[in-house]
């Protein structure tokens, strides 16, 4: 009996030991040693992509953000929000909250409207982003071509947070942005071209822009 409890004591402190030990490496020193590498070698990302402005952190560079006008009356929940047409605008998302003062964004879902192609409500959609791309694109000198319109302009991408719009979307807003602003079309054009980016290692998914750094560089200039 008594050499039954003395290996059973002996028993729980090697469980408690390596319990400790386990706990000590895993849940200490390993997370403490990633971290620390992550800082040193990858401190952009492992901080969350931050974008800054101004000196103030203004968003990620991984999260799409709205651009729109402030409610006319802020308790009102159903009051449609309306775009800031003198912002380049993202892709339709429901996954996007408010961004009155265009420098924040709320995060509300995240999510893909989880529609058939064939949905009657989803085409609707789709429809009437179209228009609204149309009218809110068109200025007294540049109508846009309906054809013209990208998918990426009138749907959502799967995340619903997708922060790049297509190279094609983006030229489709230049017009619109140059009216807004009292820019030159041909200063908008250079802005979006130098905002750009290509495919990865050259092959590898498709070129696009990111709106939120896009419209940092539109700030700036518009305060030149």
């Amino acid at each position: 009996m008594n050499n039954s409890v003395g290996n059973t004591a002996r028993l729980l402190g090697a469980g408690l030991r390596a319990l400790l030990v386990l706990t000590l490496v895993c849940g200490v020193i390993y997370p403490l040693v990633v971290t620390g590498i992550a800082q040193v070698a990858f401190s952009d990302k492992a901080n969350g992509s931050e974008i800054k402005s101004g000196g103030k952190v203004v968003g990620s560079e991984l999260i799409g953000q709205t651009y729109n006008l402030p409610k006319k009356d802020p308790n009102n929940a159903d009051e449609a929000a309306q775009p800031d047409l003198k912002w380049f605008q993202p892709r339709p998302s429901n996954g996007l909250g408010t961004n009155t003062l265009n420098t924040q964004y709320q995060l509300i879902i995240s999510g893909a409207t989880n529609l058939s192609g064939d949905n009657e409500k989803l085409i609707q959609q789709v429809k009437d982003a179209k228009d609204a791309v149309v009218k809110d694109n068109s200025t007294a000198d540049y109508k846009v071509n309906p054809a013209d319109v990208p998918a990426d302009a009138v749907t959502s991408s799967g995340s619903g947070l997708d922060p790049q719009i297509s190279p094609a979307y983006a030229k489709l807003q230049v017009h619109r942005i140059a009216e807004r602003n009292h820019l030159d079309v041909k200063q908008v054009e250079k802005l979006v071209s130098d905002n750009t980016s290509g495919r990865i290692l050259g092959f590898m998914g498709e070129p696009g822009v990111n709106v939120l750094k896009l419209n940092i560089a539109l700030k700036e200039l518009t305060q030149k």
